[in-house]
């Protein structure tokens, strides 16, 4: 249902599932998650993702490795998760390898885990690269999430530009980028990127992969969306209308 209702509406994707784990204690992700439970977790988001396949949306899992723990909220705050990479992946990065021949897509957390390496998640090549693609065998798209977060503009110890987080996002294995809510009034800091963005691929401070298009092209629909008032009427529609209590 809401895969088709946004494919009917003209949207084409949708940032879901959240795949981080319930531990009662962050004040960002709160109800947003499914559950405390590694394997219920799982199981819900793959019932979510084949409802979005469905109806020819592609999914993304997000927040990799989890953000779950932590208390802070990384769009004000660099959280910092101090557990082992043993413990992590036991718990709330199981998700991510138990459904990575499903996942279409992941999108990493702004959050530090110093015990695996100093940069936050999602300008990590080590968590990027190495963990997420190599060892848990992820093949999809991967989104930065929103560059605009207090968590997304300090790295290394430094403030940097919408730019310079782009670069580093990209270079660590991200095939794309968000900066969001930036768009009101004339857009300047969208243009402002896009500018930088094109200036930085000339220096040769990033590069435009082929392997990294043909991830994103895959995360188009391939089957044509349903009007809406010929929706309301698809038997697969209203068979899952049906199964809502």
């Amino acid at each position: 249902m809401l895969g088709a209702e946004l494919r009917a509406c003209g949207v084409d994707f949708s940032f879901t599932p959240v795949l981080d784990l319930d531990y009662g204690e962050s004040s960002v992700i709160g109800d947003r998650a499914l559950g405390r439970d590694s394997r219920v977790v799982t199981l819900l988001a793959k019932s979510l993702m084949h409802g979005l396949l469905q109806s020819g949306m592609a999914n993304c899992g997000k927040h990799f490795p989890g953000h779950g723990f932590v208390k802070a909220d990384s769009h004000t705050d660099i959280p910092v998760d101090r557990r082992s990479l043993k413990a992590i992946l036991a718990d709330d990065g199981a998700p991510y390898e138990w459904l990575n021949t499903t996942l279409t897509s992941v999108m990493p957390a702004h959050v530090i885990y110093p015990k695996v390496d100093a940069r936050a998640a999602g300008f990590s090549e080590k968590w990027l690269t190495f963990i997420l693609r190599g060892q848990l065998g992820f093949g999809g798209a991967i989104f930065s999430d929103d560059l605009s977060m207090a968590g997304a503009r300090l790295i290394d110890g430094r403030q940097v530009s919408y730019t310079g987080a782009a670069v580093t996002a990209l270079n660590a294995g991200c095939d794309m980028v968000l900066l969001c809510n930036q768009s009101e009034g004339e857009g300047k800091p969208v243009d402002e990127l896009l500018d930088g963005m094109a200036e930085a691929l000339v220096k040769g401070q990033w590069e435009a992969l082929e392997s990294s298009e043909m991830r994103r092209l895959d995360l188009l629909p391939t089957t044509p969306a349903h009007e809406w008032d010929e929706l309301m009427l698809h038997p697969a529609y209203m068979h899952a209308m049906g199964l809502i209590p």
